[in-house]
């Protein structure tokens, strides 16, 4: 009699193995993740420190300051602008569909000032001020200026990050009101000369449900913008690889990084300051209808 057929074993071990380097792949990608997160959060700690340490010259502040503020205005102006226009071309067939197309400007002026104005100008910051901060910082990391000012017993973080710091933290309010000034212009200009749309019913429904809560939320969170993008650009600068294509892969990287985090800020501080308006505002959200 035949003895029965041996049942073929199954090839675990590959399937073993390839699992096994996956959960590794995912160990070291948390791993590094967590320690990028800490030593940027030990950067801000001593960005912060020096800070209020010492005074911060007046000729060192003021480069800085035009550079980020002043020469960033055209882009920021022209963004918000055509942002403002766009607005009313996307949303006036919604609108008119339901015979309220006279509150159009309420809608454009909201989205604005809480949230378009705020996040655009700090992705023309990030895009145009902290991709040449990282480009920078880079170039002085390869050519070791960083080094050669720690070999003098300076400290770089003190003279080269805490004037970006501040740049960008007091001027994104500036380039944010104008964002929101520009966006208001081209929304009205665009829905009152080529919609039609009646100018009084524009700008009454616009102080309805626009307020000054509303406006100071968009300042509010652009300060938070302002420091993520000088932190995140000047880390990335300070940790430069060597060569052109470090410098080049800092820069890219400054802006990625910033724009992202700017949207995951954007986030919670809404959804915290929407928790605020609703405590001083108990009666609920405003109604269009």
């Amino acid at each position: 009699m035949d003895s029965p057929a041996a049942t073929p074993s199954v090839p675990t071990a590959g399937l073993t193995g390839w699992f096994a380097n996956r959960v590794a792949d995912v160990g070291d990608l948390a791993i590094t993740l967590i320690a990028s997160i800490g030593d940027v959060a030990l950067f801000a700690l001593r960005t912060v420190g020096w800070l209020f340490s010492r005074r911060q010259r007046r000729d060192v502040l003021l480069p800085n300051f035009y550079q980020i503020g002043v020469l960033s205005l055209p882009v920021v102006a022209l963004t918000g602008l055509f942002i403002g226009m766009v607005l009313a071309v996307q949303s006036y067939a919604q609108f008119k569909a339901i015979g309220l197309q006279t509150r159009l400007g309420s809608v454009i002026n909201l989205s604005l000032v809480r949230e378009l104005g705020p996040v655009l100008a700090a992705t023309m910051l990030a895009g145009r001020v902290g991709s040449a901060m990282a480009a920078e910082l880079g170039t002085m990391r390869v050519t070791e200026q960083i080094d050669a000012l720690e070999s003098m017993g300076a400290n770089p973080i003190y003279y080269l990050v805490v004037p970006r710091f501040l740049g960008c933290l007091v001027l994104i309010p500036t380039l944010t009101i104008m964002a929101d000034f520009m966006g208001v212009l081209g929304g009205y200009l665009y829905s009152h000369g080529v919609l039609g749309i009646d100018y009084h019913h524009y700008w009454a429904n616009s102080r309805e449900y626009v307020d000054a809560f509303d406006f100071l939320m968009g300042l509010f969170k652009s300060f938070f913008f302002g420091g993520a993008i000088a932190l995140v650009s000047c880390h990335h600068g300070f940790h430069c690889d060597h060569g052109a294509q470090g410098v080049g892969r800092a820069a890219t990287n400054a802006f990625v990084h910033s724009f992202v985090l700017i949207l995951i800020l954007d986030l919670f501080l809404g959804i915290g300051l929407n928790n605020v308006h609703d405590i001083f505002r108990p009666e609920g959200p405003r109604r269009l209808l």
